[in-house]
């Protein structure tokens, strides 16, 4: 295999083990969370757009089936997430709307963040997806750092190539 030129070159391939392992233990901690995060971030879209967020459409928002979304509801509901009223469908708790709120803040660094680097729409919807959950709050910062000083100029005066 080829190594990289420049500063990647130096970077040791393996790290101390507890270092390594560290950034393991975040991974396994952000993917046990996604699935919480995505189904209270749609929720409380739901919420706000004057829906009702009914388990029929959540399924379909999320392409997933109505059983599927019944256990995640009940989980959420066991967390301290939601509330499920007959009849009406389900309601953020106030922890809810506080994680729902955290989500939308990553969310919007991320969709920001990318926009500024040229990325395509699509691709930026798609992608923020998955880096909101995944990213650290440093990551974030540094990111919002960017933004502030001015990287959606600097792109367009690189000559990046926008959207493609």
């Amino acid at each position: 295999m080829k190594r990289q030129a420049g500063a990647a070159a130096n970077v040791p391939r393996i790290v101390d083990a507890k270092v390594q392992s560290e950034g393991f233990r975040a991974n396994r901690a952000a993917r046990r969370n996604v699935l919480v995060e995505d189904y209270v971030e749609l929720i409380a879209d739901l919420l706000d757009e004057g829906m009702e967020a009914r388990q029929v459409d959540i399924a379909a928002r999320l392409g997933v089936s109505q059983p599927t979304v019944a256990k995640m509801l009940a989980r959420l509901a066991n967390e301290g997430l939601v509330t499920q009223k007959p009849y009406r469908g389900v309601f953020l708790t106030p922890a809810g709307e506080a994680l729902a709120t955290n989500v939308r803040r990553r969310h919007g660094i991320v969709e920001s963040f990318l926009t500024a680097l040229g990325i395509s729409t699509e691709n930026v919807r798609i992608d923020a997806e998955g880096i909101e959950h995944y990213a650290s709050e440093e990551t974030l910062a540094a990111f919002e750092r960017a933004l502030n000083a001015g990287l959606q100029s600097f792109m367009a005066a690189d000559g990046v190539k926008r959207g493609g």
